[in-house]
């Protein structure tokens, strides 16, 4: 599940997304401080809504997308059975930004400028991500936003597919994590030799 709140932006509401819907038609099953949205092609939940949620989650803070911790968890689980829901949330903190490692970089066939990279994240997990920047190449340690990720424009990262081939997550470039003093220039973040590959990539707040 994808979590974000901005108190300042949004009000204070916390939003949850758990799936991509194919459909812009969907329903909302509204109960208390609690909205359940549901696409109606396949009866598939996307996400919900908690209104009010300081007043039912404590020590809620962000700007963006944040990590429950499990007595957040339950606060949430809680909420949602005392509004009539019988839906139950689980803890899930793994890093969503994670230094990578390139070990392949190869030509997409049908494309000029896409790559297909086989790139090693946390838990010595490979990922195939298609990219097209042009500095990308075997070897390098970069910013992948796995599956999962909300990047700080309020992107979402799903499972993608281009021009035929599969891609599970994006090499950030610094512009687009929203880094002090990214460069204008075209390309993905570089990262030097004192990153470990798998560990979690903290984005300024």
């Amino acid at each position: 599940m994808i979590v974000s709140y901005n108190l300042e932006a949004v009000g204070d509401t916390l939003i949850i997304v758990v799936a991509k819907g194919n459909s812009k038609e969907v329903s909302v099953v509204k109960k208390d401080n609690v909205a359940c949205i549901i696409e109606n092609e396949t009866d598939q939940i996307l996400g919900w809504n908690i209104f009010n949620a300081s007043h039912h989650i404590t020590n809620l803070n962000g700007n963006g997308q944040i990590e429950l911790s499990s007595s957040q968890i339950t606060e949430l689980n809680l909420t949602l059975k005392e509004a009539g829901f019988s839906h139950e949330f689980e803890v899930d903190n793994s890093p969503k930004f994670v230094v990578g490692y390139v070990h392949t970089c190869t030509p997409h066939e049908d494309s000029d400028h896409l790559t297909v990279n086989d790139i090693e994240v946390d838990n010595g997990e490979h990922l195939q991500i298609v990219c097209g920047a042009p500095n990308i190449k075997a070897g390098l340690k970069v910013v992948v936003a796995k599956v999962g990720a909300m990047m700080p424009d309020g992107l979402i990262i799903w499972p993608g597919e281009l021009r035929g081939v599969k891609s599970f997550g994006m090499v950030c470039s610094a512009k687009e994590l929203h880094l002090p003093n990214a460069p204008k220039e075209k390309g993905i973040l570089e990262l030097d030799d004192s990153y470990e590959v798998g560990s979690r990539f903290n984005l300024p707040q």
